[in-house]
């Protein structure tokens, strides 16, 4: 008989939903996982977080997770955790009061990053722009 290395994902949701209700890990658990790709470098818009009084807080986060920490828990026998460690990120882009871009690194569960949306950059509306963007860089990097 077959075992397999982690858990499934049920038994994932159940995990997370074991935490305190109105917790980011029970949140967590009622949210579908989105992202099923490596997670370093890509623009992730984070899930809306419960509010300290029940609802959500309304606020968007964008981060690109860079450094993968892996849980104490890697070590354990199977089946391994899903989503188990935690990455550092650089907020990207945010209208969260206390997490302003440039400056802030957040460490963030990788439970939470693949139940997040992931997000592109468009640096110009049009093809022209774009050509212009890329000309007005070259001569940047030319001088």
């Amino acid at each position: 008989m077959f075992t397999s290395l982690f858990e499934a994902p049920e038994a994932e949701v159940a995990r997370l939903a074991a935490a305190p209700v109105g917790s980011i890990n029970h949140t967590m658990s009622l949210l579908p996982v989105k992202i099923h790709s490596f997670l370093q470098d890509l623009m992730i818009e984070l899930p809306q977080k419960p509010g300290v009084n029940g609802p959500a807080e309304p606020y968007t986060i964008v981060v690109v997770p860079f450094l993968r920490h892996a849980s104490s828990r890697d070590v354990m026998p199977a089946p391994m955790e899903l989503h188990r460690g935690s990455w550092d990120c650089i907020v990207v882009a945010s209208d969260h009061p206390a997490y302003h871009v440039g400056g802030h690194r957040l460490n963030v569960s990788e439970a939470e990053l693949v139940r997040g949306t992931p997000r592109t950059l468009e640096l110009a509306t049009s093809s022209t722009e774009r050509r212009t963007h890329v000309l007005d860089l070259e001569n940047v990097m030319a001088a």
